[in-house]
């Protein structure tokens, strides 16, 4: 079985064991692994590490493109095997032990992740864990469902475990577009000018000399979880589609609009799903990953092309995709995430970013990642390399949530990841607020007015009146700014009055 997808004969003598590749960690290690929003993830080594039980010491500082799936994340961390994760992770268990202190977390733009490999400016990388298609005869390594580091990972790395995912149909072959701008000073320029353009290579480019061991495995990637469009995340769809038809209408966008890019989860789903609703046609991506309604979109014929690092999807849609990928392959390019969340690319192509925010406050900051400004929820993830670049800076949240005790819109953010210069508008469920060209006074009253929850909104109100009234170009109440997260913490409510 394992002759069509290890086509350099040499390696197939370095066959093993997932539990025999694990004893090549040691303490203190800098490991890379691929992986990308659940997807293209290590499914055999590093769950062997988790489950070993080391003779020695054995922590390590783990690198991936994005977050793990199989619980690998959480595993780790419980075994006590993770000292440091970079750049993004969604585990619950491996959430705890960051909030915790035990683990380490450096939270980074994923398009800005590999340059820290790249300049040295972390460790040398001792190991690669790469999920692969195949090996071809060079030695490359064709990856699987995503791309994410993997090539800078193989470049760095003084050793390289392959992970050969024999239940990917070789149909995926030719898919991706291995791409490197290099480093500084020969930095290149990235040549991608429209969303399906290919400028690279098929496979990641490896020393087959480093490959110290190959694994197989059979296990797909975790599913995602893609929840039903519900009356909230409906409505925030709809506001955004009323918004892109009266951009068409003023001459600003085409009926094709631009290359949309949308983060991952389920609001961010639902609301692409809406554009199977609109009077949209010839639509393009240029994302980080490609979702269910990326696919639905295709089958509606409303979709041509999707660029991304990954593709994360729910068990169904990987089902149906992957029983008949040569369907979608047309339609489809994964890149290295350093190429699809690359500033340069972004900008060219005049993107119209849609991610989620956690809490904006009355001016249009967001807070992407921290829960009452201090605990950690999974990281900023692209959104930034996005928000800041794109044509359109969209941020879309509820207005409310835990019955109303939560509001998303606050007076000040009580931390902020993607500041008010680089958003453009903001949507609840309740309204849009287009906030390009107003002054900090205008944004407040617009965010107040169209995105606010009704139970909320003489509050705000009346903190921006009385703010206003001590002046400021960007007036605030310092001593009251944060007292509604307060409120919640003492309370479990942000509400001023709690009716018994």
């Amino acid at each position: 079985m394992y002759e069509e997808r290890i086509k350099r004969r040499d390696l197939r003598q370095k066959i093993t064991s997932a539990e025999q590749a694990a004893t090549l960690f040691k303490d203190r290690m800098v490991v890379a692994s691929s992986g990308f929003t659940k997807a293209g993830d290590s499914k055999a080594v590093l769950k062997a590490l988790a489950s070993t039980t080391p003779a020695t010491p054995l922590s390590i500082t783990l690198l991936t493109g994005a977050s793990l799936g199989h619980d690998t994340d959480g595993a780790l961390a419980e075994a006590g095997i993770l000292y440091k994760r970079m750049p993004f992770q969604v585990d619950p268990a491996l959430r705890k032990k960051i909030n915790s202190g035990e683990v380490l977390f450096t939270d980074q733009h994923l398009g800005e992740s590999a340059t820290l490999v790249e300049e040295k400016i972390i460790p040398r990388l001792d190991i690669a864990v790469i999920e692969a298609l195949l090996i071809e005869e060079d030695g490359s390594i064709v990856p699987t469902t995503s791309v994410g580091n993997s090539a800078t990972f193989a470049a760095a790395a003084d050793r390289i475990i392959v992970e050969i995912n024999l239940s990917v149909p070789l149909s995926l072959y030719g898919v991706h577009d291995i791409f490197s701008a290099g480093i500084w000073p020969e930095k290149q320029i990235i040549p991608i000018t429209t969303t399906g353009a290919r400028v690279g290579r098929p496979s990641i480019p490896a020393d087959p000399e480093k490959i110290v061991a190959v694994v197989l495995t059979t296990t797909t990637d975790s599913p995602a979880s893609i929840n039903e469009r519900d009356e909230k995340t409906t409505a925030i769809a709809a506001h955004l589609l009323d918004f892109f038809s009266h951009e068409i209408s003023k001459g600003r966008l085409p009926q094709s609009l631009r290359p949309l890019q949308s983060g991952i989860g389920k609001v961010a789903n639902a609301v692409m799903e809406g554009f199977m609703d609109g009077d949209f046609h010839h639509l393009t991506m240029y994302s980080e990953v490609i979702q269910d309604s990326a696919f639905n979109l295709i089958d509606a014929g409303k979709l041509e092309m999707a660029s991304a690092s990954s593709i994360t999807v729910s068990q169904a849609c990987y089902n149906r995709v992957f029983s008949n990928f040569e369907k979608y392959k047309p339609h489809i390019v994964l890149r290295p995430q350093d190429i699809s969340n690359a500033a340069e690319v972004i900008r060219r192509l005049g993107v119209i970013s849609i991610n989620t925010a956690i809490e904006c406050d009355i001016y249009g900051n967001v807070n992407s990642t921290h829960i009452g400004g201090t605990a950690m929820m999974n990281g900023i993830g692209g959104s930034n390399d996005f928000a800041r670049n794109a044509y359109l800076s969209i941020f879309v949240t509820q207005s409310s949530s835990k019955a109303g005790g939560i509001s998303h819109i606050v007076p000040m953010a009580s931390h902020i990841d993607n500041t008010e210069h680089d958003v453009d508008i903001i949507v609840t469920e309740n309204g849009l607020a287009d906030l390009r060209g107003l002054a900090p006074r205008e944004r407040a009253r617009l965010i107040i007015s169209k995105c606010a929850h009704a139970s909320y909104k003489d509050e705000l109100n009346n903190y921006f009146t009385n703010a206003c009234s001590r002046g400021g170009h960007t007036p605030h109440l310092l001593q009251e700014a944060l007292s509604w997260h307060s409120r919640f913490i003492e309370n479990g409510t942000m509400l001023k009055t709690v009716h018994v």
